[in-house]
């Protein structure tokens, strides 16, 4: 017999799986497949590399081009060092509003959707809704490329896609781009006494971050106040840095992460090339007169396009008829939008909940955003139900 789920009830249940990236998701995944089989519905995984993480697509109405894809990722950010005052992976309520890990990023929008799905009825649809569920999206958005490429290949074309990341439930029409640089120093170990034979690691670091701080201060100083973005400018930031064994002796290893969440109309290569050749002209070639087996190694970790706002797109259309939102909203956070789009999908991002209590402790989502999310599907289906998309 098909179960059927309010949102809030399946909410509790994804929340339970703690889908976090040093984990696998596909107990989570078995679960959606098993509630839409007993729906009537097929889905199609799509697993990493390993094979211990999935993304699942599934197509609701009729075999032909056009229709929606109401897109989610599966993952959460972990909860180590946060202080809750519940169990993360147990849903909770408490005065209207629904606490857990993932409540607004972005499991929310998942319950929903899959809530919704009782309701819809595949026969009237003129053109089908596609579901989309990711892995990895918080630490790169690494699990949607190959479920894009599937469905590409493998069915018919959508016309729109719907990122239900956390906007309450506005239309964003934009957003940043990121990519993310892992850099390993090999330096030339001496003792600190005898510093002029050495190369210290820490101190090539130190000329690296510096540089690329000094990027943040140019592109600040030369921002418009026109740009929508908040900043208005593209930001590099280096959040992670270990090196070094002792005070006396100059570093033979250092590393440090950085990202660079650009503005969308700018490229990710461009800035990894800027980056790239000033570590090479700039800093290498004193540190290898020191020693030649010094070595400075940059390696992509991520790399997550822009969502570039459209003109006439036709996401954005349906979203702010359906929505009533006119006004003008971009983030500087990254999504998935940017991968669909990049494949040619007219994209927006539009979900339930808010960004601010994404990645805190004690994480929730409004009761009423869930009610909102709910009438515009229902707004969603009845448009599907009379007209091509």
């Amino acid at each position: 017999m098909p179960t059927n789920y309010t949102p809030e009830e399946l909410l509790a249940q994804l929340v339970s799986y703690p889908t976090v990236s040093a984990t696998s998701n596909l107990a989570l995944i078995s679960f959606v497949e098993d509630y839409l089989t007993s729906h009537g519905i097929g889905s199609a995984r799509t697993y990493n590399d390993v094979g211990d993480k999935a993304a699942l697509h599934a197509r609701i109405g009729p075999d032909c081009a056009g229709g929606i894809v109401l897109s989610a990722h599966t993952d959460v950010v972990p909860v180590d060092g946060q202080v809750w005052s519940g169990d993360p992976f147990k849903l909770r309520e408490a005065g209207g509003r629904l606490y857990g890990r993932g409540t607004a990023d972005m499991k929310g929008f998942a319950a929903t959707v899959l809530a919704h799905v009782p309701k819809i009825r595949p026969e009237n649809l003129k053109v089908p809704i596609h579901l989309a569920l990711s892995y990895d999206e918080e630490i790169g958005c690494l699990g949607a490329p190959a479920m894009i490429d599937h469905m590409l290949r493998d069915g018919p074309r959508p016309s729109a896609v719907i990122v239900g990341e956390p906007t309450n439930m506005k239309v964003v029409t934009g957003h940043k781009g990121i990519v993310v640089l892992k850099t390993r120093i090999r330096g030339y170990p001496v003792h600190s006494s005898q510093l002029d034979r050495g190369v210290s690691a820490i101190s090539a670091a130190a000329q690296l971050i510096g540089w690329l701080d000094g990027q943040t201060a140019k592109n600040r100083a030369k921002s418009t106040p026109d740009c929508p973005y908040d900043p208005p400018y593209t930001t590099v930031h280096c959040g992670v840095i270990k090196g070094g064994s002792a005070h006396n002796i100059t570093a033979e290893h250092c590393e440090f992460v950085t990202d660079i969440r650009y503005l969308p109309e700018e490229r990710a290569a461009d800035w990894e090339a800027a980056y790239r050749t000033f570590a090479a002209k700039s800093v290498l070639p004193a540190m290898r007169r020191i020693s030649p087996d010094c070595a400075i190694d940059i390696e992509k970790a991520a790399d997550v396009p822009g969502l570039t706002e459209e003109t006439d797109g036709r996401a954005e259309q349906l979203a702010r008829s359906l929505t009533g939102d006119n006004g003008h909203s971009v983030v500087v956070y990254a999504t998935e939008g940017g991968q669909f789009q990049e494949k040619g999908l007219s994209t927006i991002v539009c979900g339930p909940g808010s960004i601010d209590q994404a990645h805190q402790a004690d994480e929730f989502i409004e009761r009423t955003e869930l009610a909102k999310c709910t009438a515009f599907l229902d707004q969603l289906c009845e448009r599907l139900y009379r007209t091509l998309m």
